[in-house]
């Protein structure tokens, strides 16, 4: 009953639904906030020069974080898809998996021994650390017999991290830096910049374009990878280009708003729960879908308490912790 109610509604409709659904989301981001502003200053600001003190606020402040949270919801949805596809882990997460601790910790390290690193230096070390926080995860996860299994990963994942996140926390307390440290991986868009996003972006953009290049190994890959060699797939490669571009979304992610856990868990169950199990269109069904929820954070997190924020990575937590408990009940089937 579940795959032809999928059916009955192409997949063009589903997408064109869910486009509605973020731009909504992201007219409402602009809109909501401490300093509340209209739909036609929101046009205006977009469509015409004129500066005034709303225009230049919706300009240089609001436009940028949104522009980040749509950047930032996007790629860890995708690599939340591409992770349990390749693992076949309904588990699989970038927040449980040491991508983001990785980063975390080498974020940590690279302010400490240098304070005086640019952004390009601190993005660079943020990829550096999340491909070493997954290498420790998978090397620990198959060091007894039987390979993997997703009990193993997820019990070596959150082994890892903590230990990352206590080394992240313990070089920054050492060194002085856990302030400079706190406000960059606090878990929202505050501050965030043109610039910054000039350099992020293209790494998300590129990651995403090829994910969408190898969805359709990506999906013989998550059904198995006897058949995927059978038929003449090089699973080598196209694990090791995935795992690429996973680092990439995760590590780009932490670089501009720091640590956001389950949004990599949730969205791309939902969206399976959509479109099926084709990862040609679990793909940029994720990458809209999480973009849109990560507006609706922001913008719940801007509002609920205004004119004070509510830090995102807590409103993110608060959704995604009962989820993540009601999958483990369902063994993971419950939106496959």
């Amino acid at each position: 009953m579940k795959n032809e109610t999928q059916r009955s509604i192409p997949l063009i409709y589903k997408i064109a639904a869910s486009l509605l659904v973020f731009v909504g989301m992201f007219i409402a981001a602009c809109v909501f906030g401490a300093a509340e502003t209209t739909v036609k200053d929101v046009w205006m600001a977009i469509t015409a020069s004129v500066k005034n003190d709303t225009t230049l606020m919706l300009r240089e402040i609001r436009f940028p974080r949104e522009a980040a949270a749509i950047f930032v919801g996007a790629a860890l949805s995708v690599s939340g898809a591409i992770m349990q596809g390749l693992t076949r882990n309904p588990l699989a997460d970038p927040g449980f998996l040491g991508l983001t601790a990785g980063a975390y910790a080498a974020l940590s390290i690279t302010l400490a021994f240098v304070p005086s690193a640019n952004y390009f230096a601190v993005t660079v070390a943020c990829f550096i650390g999340a491909a070493l926080g997954t290498m420790m995860v998978f090397g620990i996860g198959s060091m007894k017999r039987g390979g993997f299994s997703p009990l193993k990963i997820v019990l070596a994942g959150a082994a890892v991290s903590a230990f990352l996140y206590a080394v992240a926390d313990g070089v920054s307390l050492y060194f002085k830096q856990s302030k400079n440290v706190t406000m960059w991986t606090s878990g929202g868009m505050v501050g965030t910049s043109w610039s910054q996003l000039q350099l992020i972006v293209p790494f998300i953009l590129i990651g995403i374009f090829v994910s969408l290049l190898f969805s359709r190994q990506l999906t013989i890959l998550s059904l198995s990878e006897d058949v995927a060699i059978g038929l003449g797939q090089k699973t080598k490669r196209i694990k090791t280009i995935l795992f690429i571009v996973i680092i990439m979304l995760a590590g780009s992610s932490v670089a501009l708003v720091g640590n956001m856990a389950f949004i990599g868990l949730m969205v791309p169950h939902v969206v399976r729960r959509m479109v099926g199990t084709d990862y040609r269109s679990i793909i940029p069904m994720s990458a809209i879908i999480g973009a849109a929820f990560m507006l609706f954070a922001d913008t719940l997190g801007r509002t609920i308490n205004a004119p004070y924020e509510t830090p995102v990575a807590a409103i993110v937590a608060t959704v995604g912790l009962p989820f993540f408990l009601f999958i483990v009940r369902k063994g993971g089937n419950a939106f496959s």
